[in-house]
């Protein structure tokens, strides 16, 4: 498939005569944002929110509290994988439990965070130089990285380093690096299928095995103190997928009756929709051949390599996949399970901000739109889905680079 000819190709790449180069202003925007960040720190009061409650949950832990259903907090129980506990009690061990040495650590980290989104945006080359600013002016963000100093903000850089990794096919380092972002929060999960997808293409089945084995042995390890205790207790806490969360903090499906919101019935409903827009999109913009066509193959490799000596004799192959390719499969998975989450907190902006540029940009949007549309406030998401999802099927606005 032709790739389309990009809307910010005829807008200019350069300033008063001279081609602006991408990593340049890049580099620019990141010491600006710096500063920012140092301002914030300084300046703008800190929210106090959950970071008593993960210092709880530390102190439990680092006491030597192995049973799951003990580790609590003023917020609540401990919900997060073991990760969340070794990322925090480092943390702890750091700033000493302090607001303000914390602060400056996730100042650090939303630094490195936006180097990774930067990295990921010059590579597939999609925005112009200038829209790479929308990056870094968001206020919510940096609260949710400064001032709150949620978790989520540590499962997203290493998400988004994972990304990077796939541009250079690192596939068994991606995967190790996923893993350790799934144990900090469960959210990065919504990134998994497409992320499955794409394995699929580029690794054959002793490869898709092996860097799968890398990422489950990542949890195990992870996991083992409290597996090696309190096995059920753990599991049933950390990776419990039937929670319900609260009709009224949520900033989805506010318009739903809470009675209807809690329901199993509605959570079934939006996990159908979930695997149909997966599976949709899988099969016909994601796979030039469909998803079908691309299962079949892998069968056939399976069975292929079921005589040992086989299999010890066989070396992994791995296709290369184009960058932006790559980028779209796994921003439109996850924007797909954002369009299906029954619940949305305010800190749940950080799983797809950095990504709604590039689905901006791969839509037929003229740049006014495009801009509002970024800028809307959060409460508005579902109407920011609703616009970018009425023209999928329509005008192909999210097909992938090439389909592969």
């Amino acid at each position: 498939m032709a790739r389309p000819r990009s809307p910010t190709k005829d807008l200019p790449a350069s300033l008063g005569g001279y081609k602006v180069s991408k990593p340049l202003f890049a580099s620019a925007l990141l010491v600006l944002d710096s500063i920012l960040v140092a301002l914030i720190i300084a300046y703008v009061p800190y929210t106090k929110i959950d970071w008593d409650a993960y210092m709880s949950q530390v102190d439990g832990f680092l006491g030597g509290e192995r049973d799951y259903t003990k580790l609590k907090g003023d917020t609540g129980p401990l919900v997060y994988p073991a990760g969340f506990l070794y990322v925090y009690s480092a943390i702890k061990f750091l700033t000493g439990g302090d607001v303000f040495p914390a602060q400056i650590l996730f100042g650090i980290l939303y630094i490195i965070n936006l180097g990774l989104i930067f990295f990921i945006y010059i590579k597939t080359d999609l925005l112009p130089w200038w829209a790479l600013s929308f990056l870094c002016l968001s206020k919510r963000v940096h609260s949710i990285f400064i001032l709150r100093l949620f978790n989520d903000c540590f499962a997203m850089t290493l998400l988004h380093a994972s990304l990077a990794l796939l541009f250079s096919q690192k596939w068994h380092l991606a995967l190790i690096i996923f893993s350790g972002a799934v144990s900090i929060k469960m959210n990065v999960l919504l990134y998994a299928p497409p992320l499955f997808l794409l394995m699929l293409k580029a690794l054959d089945v002793k490869g898709v095995l092996s860097v799968l084995f890398g990422a489950a042995l990542v949890q195990i390890i992870l996991g083992l103190p409290f597996l090696l205790t309190y096995p059920v207790e753990y599991i049933s806490r950390a990776f419990n997928l039937g929670r319900v969360f609260i009709h009224f903090w949520s900033v989805n499906f506010k318009f739903v009756p809470e009675e209807i919101f809690v329901s199993k019935e509605f959570a079934c409903a939006l996990l159908v929709l979930h695997l149909t827009l997966l599976i949709l999109f899988a099969n016909f913009r994601w796979s030039k051949n469909g998803l079908f066509h691309l299962l079949k193959s892998k069968v056939s490799d399976a069975f292929s390599i079921f005589s040992i000596q086989q299999f010890q004799s066989c070396e992994s192959r791995i296709k290369t996949l184009n960058k932006e390719y790559i980028a779209t499969v796994m921003f439109v998975g996850n924007f797909i399970g954002i369009v299906c989450a029954r619940s949305l907190h305010y800190q749940f902006y950080s799983w797809y901000f950095y990504s709604l540029p590039f689905l901006l940009w791969k839509a037929p949007f003229p740049t006014p739109l495009r801009a509002l549309l970024e800028y809307l406030p959060f409460k508005y998401v579902f109407l920011i889905v609703v616009t970018l999802f009425a023209f999928v099927h329509t005008v192909g606005c999210l097909d992938c680079a090439n389909c592969q």
